[in-house]
């Protein structure tokens, strides 16, 4: 889906939406209290967010996986597997699936370490445990009760924060801020904080801060002219990276979170990039969802978190996953 523009601030259609959004807010909160969380067989890290999409939630969850790995901890990642058919638990094999049948993030997260998809959490909680887990990390999930997470983090976007206040469809919340973060450990804010994201949070939680910058050879694209394209949460924000790499953005197309791309459309764009003298570029989300044998035909910039203080997010995990 495309996020709509009002969900940036107050409109009247927002406005005349507000009792969905009441009614999304109360269904959730039902369902919450009438699930009894269960434990999994080692801690669980939930990387979620409050908003629909766009947040930066996958870049963290692999930041906090390298983070473990790092001090060879074994990690699984964890993850519904939105977009997908495939229930679950499966465990990801790249290659193999495709974001049809396990979704976008976990072909994605499955670069870094191995990745159940599951709709059931706590089956797949078992399974990624039983696959060798000495913790895991549950991309997206901060919504769902079924699993009791050790450590919850919230992801927020320091641009847009949480948008106009509002619950779905009125806004882009798919809970309260009030009650999505009494159940948070920290907050991690990504960018600079240009939305009073600071404001609105309890004094005593954690609050993490870090940056999305770009990885490996994403920055010989500087001083190239590209045409950009993105499926994301928040296109626009792909397309300021793009700049920040010194490249000329000569042409531009954006598409809704998740899009399945057809054969068609990336052939039209590389038809256009070429009239254009133009490098096609997109993320690492978009493309796994590429045609298999166009890909190589797409430069990918991938990014990752670089955090103003990595001793505030070792002293959580360290907590959650004691050495030894």
């Amino acid at each position: 889906m495309r996020a709509p523009a009002f969900w940036s601030g107050p409109s009247a259609l927002s406005t005349l939406l507000m009792p969905l959004g009441a009614v999304y807010a109360a269904a959730g909160m039902l369902r919450r209290m009438a699930v009894r969380p269960q434990e999994a067989p080692v801690p669980v890290i939930c990387v979620g967010n409050l908003v629909a999409g766009g947040a930066g939630k996958t870049p963290v969850a692999l930041a906090i996986a390298r983070h473990m790995i790092a001090r060879d901890v074994e990690v699984r990642f964890l993850s519904r597997g939105y977009g997908g058919t495939l229930r679950g638990p499966v465990r990801v094999v790249p290659g193999v699936h495709d974001a049809a049948e396990v979704g976008d993030e976990p072909l994605l997260l499955a670069g870094t370490a191995p990745c159940w998809v599951a709709a059931d959490r706590v089956a797949g909680a078992r399974a990624a445990a039983a696959d060798g887990a000495r913790v895991i990390v549950m991309d997206d999930g901060h919504q769902n009760a079924s699993l009791r997470k050790t450590v919850s983090m919230v992801v927020v976007d320091g641009e847009t924060g949480f948008g106009n206040g509002r619950i779905m469809p009125a806004g882009p919340l798919r809970e309260p801020v009030a009650a999505g973060l009494a159940r948070a450990d920290a907050v991690v804010v990504i960018g600079e904080d240009r939305s009073g994201v600071a404001g609105q949070l309890p004094a005593d939680i954690t609050v993490l801060h870090g940056t999305l910058e770009p990885t490996g050879d994403s920055r010989t694209l500087s001083g190239e002219t590209v045409f950009g394209f993105a499926g994301i949460g928040r296109p626009a924000k792909f397309r300021a990276t793009l700049e920040a790499l010194g490249c000329t953005v000569a042409l531009w197309r954006d598409f809704p979170d998740h899009h399945p791309y057809r054969r068609a459309e990336i052939e039209a764009i590389l038809r256009d990039a070429g009239a254009a003298g133009a490098i096609a570029v997109t993320t690492e989300k978009d493309a796994v969802r590429l045609p298999p044998d166009l890909r190589q035909s797409v430069r990918t910039v991938a990014v990752q978190v670089v955090w103003r203080d990595s001793g505030a997010l070792d002293r959580i995990l360290r907590e959650a996953v004691p050495d030894g």
